[in-house]
């Protein structure tokens, strides 16, 4: 009789935890759910959704509504960071990279040091990573300037009571009423503040402390901020992204998906069709680019900012 690997053995392992997992997981949801319409059934629970309905209020003169700039902004942020989440997972689990690029000192990653040698899908991964900083940069100027950025950052600590409130009407089924228009709940807003003003730079201190252009000789400055950290810190930062997006898309088509999609692709508070297909156009060119994000597309393009090498 044959005597299991380790390999064997691992997998025998995965494929129990999976298994037992799945039921304690499901069981979970429903204690979650029994516990939160038990909770607000309670006269404590009733008082405390009357005096935090999971709404905060916005300063005065916050605008109402959604410009067109942030739909905009909305498609390249979520096409950039699928194509991220991707490279940067090929990154981590590629043995066998499909391809070498070598900077000429013209592209994007330009420093004093000798032209460094990188896999083909770390180029990719890089070569996002700019795209993404320079649509957030935009994205940062525009909201400052404009006005919306005090729909997602908070400015009254009665925010976080609301956000407890929030959350316990998500997990009793009996979901807080949407008006993104006008005002997000607390919830999102914190989650919405989370991810673009945390999250976000986190992931763009970490991945630059991992890239090329950072400094190899400055000791003092490497043992301040080392590399160990920024890898422990990057990898959890996009397990985030990956919920995020998941929990963001799952409750933007269970809330009203034709006025939710209007919201954020049509400018417009109705519930027509024109978020719709503009939100099915912009999946079908997020598939066309995951298509296209192969090797033999990506190659020529690298060729354009350095030598690619097989």
């Amino acid at each position: 009789m044959a005597t299991p690997t380790k390999k064997s053995r691992a997998g025998a392992v995965r494929k129990s935890r999976l298994y037992w997992g799945v039921p304690v997981a499901l069981v979970g949801v429903v204690l979650v759910v029994l516990l939160a319409r038990w909770l607000v059934g309670t006269p404590a629970g009733e008082s405390f959704l009357a005096d935090y309905p999971g709404q905060s209020e916005l300063p005065a003169g916050a605008p109402v509504g959604l410009p067109a700039w942030l739909g905009w902004q909305h498609f390249l942020n979520g096409f950039l960071l699928l194509l991220i989440i991707r490279s940067g997972w090929q990154v981590r689990t590629t043995a066998r990279p499909s391809g070498h690029w070598t900077r000429n000192n013209k592209g994007f990653i330009r420093t004093k040091n000798s032209p460094a040698t990188i896999t083909l899908e770390l180029w990719f991964h890089l070569f996002l990573d700019v795209l993404w900083i320079l649509n957030g940069l935009v994205f940062a100027v525009l909201i400052f300037t404009t006005g919306q950025w005090m729909r997602i950052v908070p400015t009254s600590w009665d925010i976080f009571p609301n956000a407890v409130s929030a959350a316990l009407q998500y997990a009793s089924l009996d979901w807080p009423t949407e008006n993104g228009w006008v005002n997000y709940n607390a919830l999102q807003l914190l989650s919405y503040f989370l991810t673009v003003f945390i999250a976000a730079p986190l992931a763009f201190a970490t991945g630059i402390r991992m890239s090329g252009v950072w400094p190899k000789k400055a000791p003092a400055l490497n043992r301040a901020y080392p590399l160990e950290l920024a890898r422990a810190v990057h990898y959890p930062v996009m397990i985030y992204f990956v919920i995020f997006i998941v929990i963001h898309v799952f409750l933007v088509l269970a809330t009203g998906a034709l006025r939710n999609l209007n919201h954020m692709y049509a400018a417009s508070d109705g519930e027509g069709l024109l978020g719709l297909w503009i939100f099915l156009a912009s999946v079908a060119v997020m598939a066309g680019a995951w298509f296209l994000a192969r090797p033999i597309f990506l190659r020529p393009i690298a060729a354009l900012m350095g030598k690619v090498s097989r």
